[in-house]
């Protein structure tokens, strides 16, 4: 079956992709290794397919008009299965006549120093992962350059939302403890300004990029409601919402890497530590000022979100 999008990757951010296409009566094929996903929403095939193999990821998106890459290895595996998964994909995509819309954070960037982070913010990452992310893009870009695939990027902050996941900042550690009586599970510096971006405005930012010829060859920050909100703030609104007491702990880098000789991802989360240590704030004017896009309200956003926990209690 023919379709006219086709979303790699079933996580957070490939949701909010599916169901903004839906809501606007698109067709939409999600692509994941397994061919399975939670609540899949209505009217969207879910296929699956090796991301890995340039052939499989042509015939996967065959007749595609918009493809959305959201797809990514395992945190603690980003800097050697990343490149190879999304050099495959702009391999399988070249010559295909499909606009490839890329899912970045910004990590490229590396140390902000307190000043609002533009799209022209120069990419000093000194962090594997910020080399991995930065390297990655560049190629992209260049393959836009060479005429091979067109490409277009929307770069979000710590997102928050539907589907939030567990290593987020403001996802499961947050909600879910906040929820049942217990302090919530925040990192860092709880009073400096950082940027969260949420779920839903992300995908329908994407989409966007993905319908407008002017985004093409460049990287833009989706819209972010609040940018200067500290995680102690957010968080009592959020718990305001949830009409409980504001607890919370912070972990800071050194109880962060004791953590990473048990866990994986905690390990790897280390390094990203500088984004919590000191302000980290986005400037997303560009993408507002050239698409009209607003974010969501911070506290409907967290209403919205609170729901969706409450929804869905926490697996055992």
């Amino acid at each position: 079956m023919s379709v006219n999008h086709v979303v790699l990757g079933t996580g957070a951010i490939g949701r909010a992709i599916a169901l903004e296409l839906v809501g606007r009566g698109e067709s939409v094929r999600m692509v994941t290794r397994s061919g399975k996903m939670e609540e899949v929403p209505a009217g969207v095939e879910v296929v699956a397919a090796d991301l890995y193999d340039p052939a499989t990821v042509k015939e996967v998106t065959r007749g595609a008009k918009v493809v959305y890459q959201a797809a990514q290895p395992r945190y603690f595996e980003w800097t050697t299965k990343f490149p190879p998964l999304q050099k495959s994909i702009i391999d399988g995509l070249t010559d295909s006549g499909a606009k490839l819309v890329l899912v970045e954070n910004l990590y490229m960037y590396g140390e902000s120093y307190g000043k609002p982070m533009t799209e022209d913010f120069p990419h000093n990452a000194h962090t594997r992962k910020g080399k991995t992310r930065g390297e990655m893009s560049r190629s992209a870009f260049e393959a836009h350059e060479a005429g091979k695939v067109r490409v277009t990027a929307g770069r979000g902050s710590d997102f928050f939302g539907p589907w939030g996941l567990p290593t987020t900042a403001m996802g499961e550690r947050t909600f879910y403890p906040l929820l049942n009586g217990k302090p919530a599970n925040l990192v860092g510096n709880v009073d400096a300004p950082h940027t969260h971006t949420y779920i839903p405005d992300f995908g329908k930012a994407l989409v966007i990029l993905g319908e407008r010829d002017e985004a093409d060859g460049q990287a833009w920050h989706v819209p972010n409601d609040m940018p200067q909100v500290t995680q102690r703030e957010m968080l009592t609104m959020i718990a305001e919402e949830m009409g409980v007491s504001p607890k919370f702990s912070a972990m800071g880098k050194t109880m962060m890497w004791i953590g990473g000789l048990f866990i994986p991802e905690a390990k790897e989360a280390v390094e990203m530590m500088y984004e919590f240590e000191q302000p980290f704030i986005v400037d997303s004017s560009k993408f507002e000022s050239t698409f009209g896009m607003k974010a969501t309200p911070m506290k409907e956003a967290i209403k919205e979100t609170v729901a969706w926990y409450k929804s869905h209690p926490q697996k055992k």
